[in-house]
């Protein structure tokens, strides 16, 4: 017998199968799906077996398999078939698009070494009648305290041995046994929260549990507030109660905290995690778990939607408009793509949940192609915040410069009043850039186009692209004066004013210097719900999902940032955050206030925020893409052109150009080759392509005949992208 094998090195010019030889002590074992161990050059590699042949015909010798790494299948047959579609529909290897389905312990890695963590236990090994007259008989304390320990507990934990262990052992009063043990607890938040749907949320509720045996993918569409993770709690009940399973995806680790323990309250044990916050050896066990059938409810971030459960009877994603949700690096695949694709296999629905749908899934749910449900109105007693613009070009002229007196006075009440405060600044460190004002000298990224973030807690300049760091100079390297300046505003540098203005009471802030460290995203967020503290500041990853019942007042300090990105998603970002920041104030029946600080109070994204309509913008955004030929009008693909060879990529650049010019449907737009918006990073001089095209016959084959020609190109790489969430 013969086996394909696809092995763990992911070359491009190496996405082809190898065939190899089984051993007739492995014929009976060997599975499709399963890691194999084989030869390749003079290296042992790990790799998935992908078919098995009786007969194989060679010119050649043909290696052996070395060894099994797994006794059962990795893959089973619906990951191996999604394997196929994303390295299908993404033309990425079909190697990278397994590894990315799985936790770093199964995949194909030779080097990899993560054991199931045993914990060794004392137990009786007699009755517990003959225990306990050999307490009373022996005069040995230590003994006596461990037995009476032994029969309260019924098992002990133990380190290691001593010699009282080893003298119970050897009278067979005791013996040790091991247990596997997972290393994940997540700190769970208790509440006796009694879910009582509103008239909307069974209306939704009830629709969507009616269709549970469909593949049907719904959006819905409910205000910041309106109680959709209740909705997803009632439809799952329905889910386990048909023996089924459930997956729900949300966006941020940040949100995993609290949608965690609203879960665990009402299901129990009976939830695994997957998300990038956990450790290798946490993740393995969480999905043993999955694997094992423990559990029958999966909750986590993108990766999560490859959870192998069966029988699948909910696939959820919350807040579905995050760009996250889309993988930027290979392979490229969409987690709502990969949803719709898993819902037809088990033929259950996929529910997309917004307060602020992508204009792509709204205009989807308008052309029937989702079916569309509505929450208008927030959950119990709780009503919409009050939204404010303040005009901070007036601000300026008054000498202040972060906060409005607006602001500062609604904080300063908020505080009085024992209620919290939630600050958006979505820029991370203390300031953006250093510059010289002698010179103009500004502190750049020696490997990147971009310039260095100063932050103060560790006086360093940050490159964010490429994470080059050098300690903050104080004197310009090109003038050598000591006029350098910091300009800009970070949520360091916030952090530091706010603590001026308000001593007395607790800030905490929230970005990714903060919560680098394990567990912090969840332990922000229990204390600020605990009122450990009073406010919270922090970058986008505050806007979503959370719920402070005790905050009142959100600030936005600076509402036009996102505006200034060159993307034509821009405004829509920019819409989407502020509506979603301003939802998490006067959630719990106490009024909300929202303040947005802005140079720009006309721009119409800010403008339909202050007014939560969402509809109104989405109506006005659409008129921009249809006269701009953009999503959802237009498909987009980005054909990104690498290489640490200026000339080179210039000349490969122009090269995919013309051939896509000659190759596709007159009416597909080709914009450039042109300059990436970051032109060089890590050193790496970057060109790109845009495609902007409705019906192509043409273009996934000439996409196709470009990525087989640049297998072959060490010195140029080149990344396709469908439907890129940023240009």
């Amino acid at each position: 017998m013969y086996a394909n094998v696809i092995i763990e090195i992911s070359i491009k010019k190496l996405d082809k199968y190898f065939v190899y030889k089984i051993p007739k002590e492995l014929e009976d074992k060997i599975k499709i799906g399963m890691r194999v161990l084989v030869p390749f050059n003079n290296q042992k590699l790990e790799g998935f077996v992908m078919e098995l042949m009786k007969e194989y015909k060679a010119e050649f010798e043909i290696k052996e398999i070395i060894d099994l790494v797994d006794k059962e299948a990795i893959l089973n047959s619906e990951m191996l078939s999604l394997g196929k579609y994303i390295a299908n529909s993404t033309l990425c290897s079909l190697i990278s698009a397994y590894q990315t389905m799985l936790p770093k312990a199964y995949k194909a890695n030779h080097n990899t070494n993560i054991a199931i963590k045993k914990v060794r236990y004392l137990v009786l090994n007699k009755k517990i009648k003959e225990v306990s007259d050999y307490i009373e008989n022996t005069k040995y304390i230590k003994q006596q305290e461990l037995l009476e320990k032994i029969i309260i507990e019924d098992k002990v934990k133990i380190n290691s041995l001593n010699s009282t262990i080893n003298t119970l052992i050897k009278h067979g009063l005791i013996r040790i046994i091991e247990e596997e043990e997972n290393r994940y607890h997540p700190d769970i938040i208790t509440t006796k929260k009694e879910i009582k749907l509103n008239e909307q949320q069974e209306k939704v509720t009830e629709e969507i549990i009616n269709s549970l045996e469909n593949s049907i993918t719904y959006l819905l569409y409910g205000i910041t507030g309106s109680g959709k993770t209740e909705v997803y709690i009632q439809i799952i009940k329905e889910v386990l109660k048909k023996d089924k399973t459930a997956i729900v995806l949300v966006p941020e680790i940040s949100l995993t905290a609290q949608i965690v323990s609203r879960f665990t309250n009402q299901f129990k044990d009976n939830i695994a995690i997957l998300h990038s916050g956990l450790s290798d050896g946490e993740r393995y066990d969480e999905y043993r778990k999955i694997i094992k059938k423990e559990v029958k409810i999966v909750i986590g971030a993108r990766s999560a939607i490859f959870a192998p459960l069966t029988n699948l009877g909910i696939i959820i994603i919350d807040e579905e408009h995050t760009p996250s949700y889309k993988q930027d690096s290979n392979p490229r695949y969409n987690a709502i793509d990969i949803a719709k694709k898993r819902s037809k296999y088990h033929k259950c629905p996929v529910v997309l949940g917004s307060a602020t749908p992508s204009l792509e899934s709204f205009a989807r749910a308008s052309n029937k192609v989702y079916k569309l449900l509505t929450l208008t109105k927030r959950a119990g007693l709780a009503t919409l915040p009050k939204i404010h613009i303040v005009d901070m070009k007036e601000e300026v002229k008054k000498h202040n410069f972060i906060f409005s007196n607006l602001l500062k006075l609604k904080i300063e009440e908020k505080l009085k009043n024992n209620e919290q405060v939630i600050l958006l600044l979505n820029r991370r460190g203390y300031s953006s850039m250093i510059t010289c004002q002698a010179c103009g000298y500004v502190a750049k990224c020696p490997r990147c186009d971009i310039s260095l973030t100063y932050h103060k807690t560790t006086n360093t300049l940050r490159c964010h692209y490429c994470g080059f760091k050098t300690p903050k100079y104080d004197i310009c390297p090109n003038c050598h004066s000591n006029e350098l300046k910091d300009y800009g505003l970070g949520t360091q540098k916030l952090e530091e004013e706010i603590r001026k203005m308000f001593p007395t009471y607790k800030i905490i802030r929230m970005d990714a210097d903060t919560t680098g460290k394990k567990g912090m995203h969840s332990k922000i967020t229990k204390e600020f719900l605990e009122h450990k503290y009073d406010i919270l500041l922090g970058t986008q990853m505050i806007a979503k999902g959370l719920d402070f019942p005790l905050v009142t007042l959100v600030g936005v300090i600076n509402a036009d940032m996102s505006l200034n990105i060159a993307d034509f998603r821009s405004s829509e970002r920019t819409f989407q955050l502020l509506s979603q920041v301003s939802g998490r104030a006067g959630r719990a029946g106490c009024p909300g206030e929202v303040i947005i600080q802005t140079y720009n109070e006309k721009h119409y994204s800010i403008k339909y925020a202050k007014n939560h309509n969402y509809l109104g913008f989405y109506q006005e955004e659409m008129k921009l893409r249809k006269t701009l030929k953009y999503p959802p009008y237009y498909y987009l693909v980005l054909v990104k052109i690498n290489s640490k060879d200026y000339e080179l990529g210039f000349k490969h650049a122009h090269k995919i150009g013309d051939f896509l010019r000659k190759n596709l449907d007159k009416n597909t737009i080709i914009l450039g080759p042109t300059m990436a918006n970051v032109f060089r990073i890590n050193n790496i001089y970057n060109y790109q392509c845009i495609i902007k095209y409705r019906n192509d016959d043409n273009l996934f084959k000439s996409l196709k005949t470009i990525n087989e020609h640049y297998k072959k190109e060490n010195k140029v790489d080149i990344a396709i992208d469908f439907e890129p969430t940023k240009l």
